[in-house]
């Protein structure tokens, strides 16, 4: 398991890394303007690109939207003066031939995006710094580095997916996240509150050992567990249309991640830790090959 979450981990940091992936932020994070058109009718992707190339818009980032069958488009653009953005859309209508009420422009100057950003960090930091506190109050401060450790690995693997499919970061996307750092706790949580009640009466038998009985105690918990949550999120993700999308993606691969990491990161990084303590290094000498 410390293989395949070494594999994934160097493919995820290499994504993030490497020019040619890395993340692509939305305009709440880098500014800009996105356009929604609704009622788009027969003008293809095509023709709204070559009209917003004539009307001097570079760059722009046009994704197709379907719903309930009507179609439509989100357009991102670099655009960050509202009055630019404005002219640009009436430009665009007049080129594929769509009323100008069917566009709507929102735009978002940089200074906000900023802001969200630095939020979006507090957050992250703060959900953390929690986790950590609560942990080894309620546990030890082992488990509490392990469950970090855990979680870290969960967000690197879905930001490295989300890399490597090209996939816009926007708010959603850290709401996600965050859920992400909560659902994939509960799971370790479960693991941990287990090992510590059969810590508690080790008759014959390794810290490890123990541990895995732990797993396979609550191990059809775990799996219920997600699989029950994964199921509204896919629903989400296939039919929620493009508002829900980023947010399903992102929650759906931490769920996999984060159900997988409880039992293959977390609680075998706890278990090797504990063994280097001189009582539980007893027991696995004693009982570890019985």
């Amino acid at each position: 398991m410390f293989a395949i979450s070494g594999v994934l981990l160097v493919v995820s940091i290499a994504a993030l890394l490497l020019p040619s992936f890395g993340l692509h932020f939305g305009i709440e994070f880098q500014g800009g303007t996105s356009i929604s058109v609704v009622n788009s009718g027969d003008v293809s992707i095509e023709q709204m690109r070559a009209a917003f190339a004539a009307a001097g818009v570079q760059n722009a980032n046009i994704q197709t939207t379907d719903t309930q069958g009507v179609k439509g488009f989100i357009i991102r653009t670099e655009v960050t003066n509202p009055d630019e953005a404005a002219a640009s859309a009436q430009k665009v209508a007049a080129a594929v031939k769509l009323p100008n009420d069917t566009f709507l422009v929102t735009t978002i100057g940089p200074g906000w995006g900023k802001n969200i950003t630095n939020r979006a960090l507090l957050a992250l930091g703060l959900s953390i710094a929690a986790i950590l506190l609560y942990i080894s109050v309620r546990f030890e401060y082992k488990m509490s580095i392990t469950a970090v450790v855990a979680l870290v690995h969960d967000i690197l693997i879905t930001l490295g997916i989300y890399a490597l499919l090209g996939a816009e970061v926007t708010p959603n996307t850290i709401a996600a996240l965050l859920t992400i750092l909560g659902y994939s706790l509960y799971d370790t949580v479960v693991v941990f509150h287990r090992m510590k009640e059969n810590s508690q009466h080790l008759v014959k038998q390794s810290f490890m050992q123990m541990a895995n009985e732990s797993i396979n105690e609550v191990l059809m918990r775990s799996i219920n567990t997600t699989v029950s949550s994964l199921i509204p999120v896919l629903v989400m993700l296939f039919f929620g249309g493009e508002t829900l999308k980023d947010f399903a993606l992102a929650l759906s691969i931490g769920l996999l991640v984060g159900a997988y990491s409880s039992i293959g990161v977390a609680t075998p990084l706890y278990a090797m830790w504990k063994e280097s303590e001189p009582k539980y290094a007893a027991l696995k000498k004693k009982y570890a090959n019985a």
